[in-house]
C-alpha cells in the first residue's frame, strides 16, 4: 500500500497535527498512533505491508515535524483529544492501532467512543521511566539532545552502552533520534502524572494486545504490558516472535502481517 495523502488537522491549544494516508483516502480503515521517539515516517514500512484494510492513516503526533508544538497545556488527555479529531475526520474507522505510548492513547480513546477493534503493541502506563525524569529535564533545559537519546536508551529501555555507540555510527539515524527527543521529557512526564485509569478500552468491541517475544515478562516493556493488561478485560494476547519493542523498525513486514491476521480474527 502506497501513501496517497498527507493532511493537516487543527487541534486544541493553537497546535495542529498531520496524518499520512495510505491506500484509498475515503475508505474506512486502520488508524495508527506512534509512541515516544517515533513519528509517522517511521511507520511507513509497516503501513506499506498492511492490506487487510482499504486504508491506513498514520498520526504524526504534535511535537514532531511537520505537526505543531506540544503547547504548555500538554497532557495525556491532550493526546486523547487529538486522536479524537483524527477519528472525527476519518469517520467509520474500523480499527485503531497504537504502539507503546501510542498504545495507551488508543486504549484511552476507546473509553470515550465506540471503536470496533483496538490493537496495542506493548502499551505502557505509569509508572514508566519515572526515575529518568530528573535527568531528562536537565538535558532538555540544556538542549542536550545527545544526552536525551542516551537516557532513553540506557536508563529507560535498558540497552547497553555498546548499543548506544552502535546507534551513533549511523549519523542520519542518530540525527533523527536527536530530533525526536525534543518532546521526550514532556511526554514521559505526562504519562507519569496522568491519573491512573480504572479501566481501558471500555467501548472497544474487540481488543488485541501484542507483546514482542524478547520482552515477555521482562522490564520495562513486558512488565508495563502486564500492568496494562490488568486494566483491559477481555483482551486477546498475541506474541510477535523474534521481536522486541522496536518491531516497526526491526521487523516491519512481520508486524504488518500480524496486523493483517488480527483483522481477520
Amino acid at each position: 500500500m502506497e501513501r496517497t495523502i498527507q493532511k493537516k488537522l487543527s487541534v486544541g491549544g493553537s497546535s495542529w497535527i498531520t496524518v499520512d494516508g495510505y491506500g484509498e483516502p475515503d475508505a474506512p480503515g486502520l488508524v495508527v498512533v506512534p509512541g515516544v521517539m517515533s513519528d509517522a515516517h517511521a511507520w511507513r514500512r509497516v503501513a506499506g505491508t498492511v492490506d487487510a484494510w482499504p486504508s491506513v492513516v498514520v498520526v504524526n503526533r504534535r511535537g514532531r515535524a511537520a505537526s505543531g508544538p506540544l503547547t504548555t497545556s500538554y497532557s495525556l488527555q491532550t493526546e486523547v483529544e487529538d486522536l479524537g479529531v483524527v477519528l472525527d475526520e476519518f469517520t467509520g474507522t474500523r480499527a485503531l492501532f497504537g504502539w507503546s505510548y501510542g498504545g495507551l492513547i488508543a486504549l484511552l480513546a476507546a473509553n470515550d467512543r465506540p471503536i470496533p477493534q483496538v490493537i496495542a503493541y506493548e502499551p505502557v502506563m505509569r509508572p514508566f521511566g519515572r526515575e529518568a525524569l530528573p535527568d531528562l529535564k536537565s538535558a532538555e533545559k540544556q538542549a542536550d539532545w545527545d544526552r536525551c537519546v542516551e537516557i532513553v536508551n540506557r536508563q529507560i529501555s535498558g540497552f547497553s552502552a555498546a548499543h548506544v555507540e552502535e546507534l551513533r555510527t549511523d549519523r542520519d539515524g542518530w540525527a533523527t533520534l536527536r530530533r525526536l527527543s525534543g518532546p521526550l521529557y514532556a511526554e514521559l512526564d505526562a504519562l507519569n502524572t496522568a491519573p491512573p485509569p480504572a479501566a481501558l478500552a471500555r467501548q472497544a468491541a474487540q481488543v488485541d494486545l501484542i507483546i514482542g517475544q524478547f520482552n515477555r515478562g521482562t522490564a520495562p516493556y513486558g512488565t508495563s504490558f502486564d500492568a496494562v493488561r490488568q486494566h483491559v478485560a477481555p483482551a486477546r494476547v498475541h506474541e510477535l516472535p523474534g521481536q522486541g519493542h522496536l518491531a516497526h523498525i526491526q521487523g516491519p513486514a512481520e508486524l504488518g502481517r500480524l496486523l493483517n491476521r488480527l483483522a481477520a480474527l
